[in-house]
């Protein structure tokens, strides 16, 4: 029987790619950020899991400054990939993973400050039926809401923000101003956006008051221009396969080929969820799960300590998982980029990735430098007895 699982620990980057002065981001590597914030405290970040299937020498071998792990058997096949994409955002980093690297520029909106072009702006008024918009900058979607929540409770007027990826958000209250119709904002957004080559609109709903506080909500909706080709999951479910999507998977590939899709708010329940689907997974079924918490609430907002807690609370749930995995099934852990929580701003970092397999369509050891997250996808492919795609080399054994 043939399954396999992939975790996308999103943003876990384990040290600066060789291009990275292309994006300002030389130095930053997310994991070491994590080692040296506990050294500090006197502390060692306890992944115990994680080490047993590699992490360390994957590290090691990414970044010098990382010391090498003690001569040890490991039960995982482990290596590090670079990423073939031009970009460091999110639908590229999955896309590439999934045998489709996006070898074209994205459209942003690169000015910090009045940022998105008075033509949009004013197309997206005019259809919504807006009495304006409030930012129209480059924010984080913490502190913009808690700067200007109580203005948009008060106006009506969204919040429409950007950030150094091919993104336009909009926040608003999901009581004051409506979730339905945020939605319906961020569609005719959506369509706005296309002339200008940008690659998601997500919707950022919120509740709370200026009193208490304001907080997101798990009702976040990110809409997203398809792969340019088909990606392994279309290929997979065009065999009469089956693709689990957990979390915002299938927001990411625009829910092309996703046969099921299951919501979850944390990576506590996001995990619950990929261990439900793994217990009731058929043959030729992928479950693909993304976790999001390490990228939105600990790499985004700098609080490294948050980081790693919730990388040892991984680890731990990572334990169990493999316990009720089988010894045909296939487990790959990776990154759809970095963020490192020590790193100058509150943007993605280009980073190598780790990949990390485990079982019995993998020889534990080292898999070496990957010179594309493609090679993940294809590995899918060869594992599930596809047609080789176009991109990546496999690294399962034959």
């Amino acid at each position: 029987m043939k399954r396999a699982i992939v975790i996308v620990l999103d943003s876990f980057g384990v040290g600066a790619t060789d291009d990275a002065d292309q994006f300002g981001d030389v130095g930053a590597n997310t994991y070491r950020s994590l080692l040296e914030s506990r050294h500090a405290l006197g502390q060692v970040l306890d992944i115990p899991e994680l080490t047993r299937l590699g992490l360390r020498h994957a590290a090691a071998a990414a970044d010098p400054r990382i010391a090498a792990p003690p001569a040890q058997p490991v039960e995982g096949a482990w290596g590090y990939a670079a990423e073939l994409s031009s970009g460091k955002d999110t639908p590229s980093g999955h896309w590439e993973m999934a045998g489709v690297p996006v070898l074209f520029d994205w459209g942003y909106f690169a000015d910090p400050q009045s940022s998105f072009p008075d033509r949009l702006l004013s197309e997206l008024i005019a259809r919504a039926d807006l009495p304006g918009i409030l930012g129209n900058c480059h924010a984080s979607g913490t502190a913009i809401i808690a700067e200007l929540g109580e203005v948009h409770m008060q106006s009506g007027k969204p919040i429409v923000y950007t950030s150094a990826d091919s993104v336009l958000q909009i926040a608003c209250h999901e009581e004051s101003f409506g979730l339905e119709r945020l939605y319906a904002l961020c569609d005719i957004a959506r369509a706005l956006v296309d002339d200008y080559n940008v690659g998601r609109v997500i919707a950022r709903p919120f509740v709370g008051s200026p009193a208490d506080g304001f907080v997101r909500t798990g009702n976040r909706r990110d809409l997203t221009v398809p792969p340019p080709s088909d990606t392994v999951l279309d290929k997979l479910v065009a065999a009469g396969g089956t693709v689990v999507s957990v979390g915002k998977i299938a927001d990411i590939f625009a829910h092309r080929g996703i046969s099921q899709t299951i919501k979850a708010v944390g990576n506590d329940a996001l995990m619950a969820a990929t261990s439900g689907a793994l217990a009731d997974a058929d043959d030729q079924t992928l479950v693909f799960t993304n976790l999001v918490d390490f990228d939105m609430l600990y790499g985004h907002r700098r609080d490294t300590e948050g980081y790693a807690t919730a990388l040892e609370r991984f680890d731990q749930q990572l334990a169990a998982l493999r316990a009720e995995m089988r010894s045909e099934d296939l487990l790959v852990l990776c990154a759809d980029h970095g963020c490192d929580p020590e790193w100058p701003g509150s943007d993605h970092t280009r980073e190598f990735i780790p990949v990390l397999a485990a079982g019995n369509a993998v020889v534990p050891g080292p898999l070496g430098r990957r010179d594309s997250f493609a090679d993940i996808g294809q590995s899918l492919a060869d594992f599930f007895g596809l047609a080789p795609l176009g991109y990546g080399k496999s690294f399962i054994a034959h």
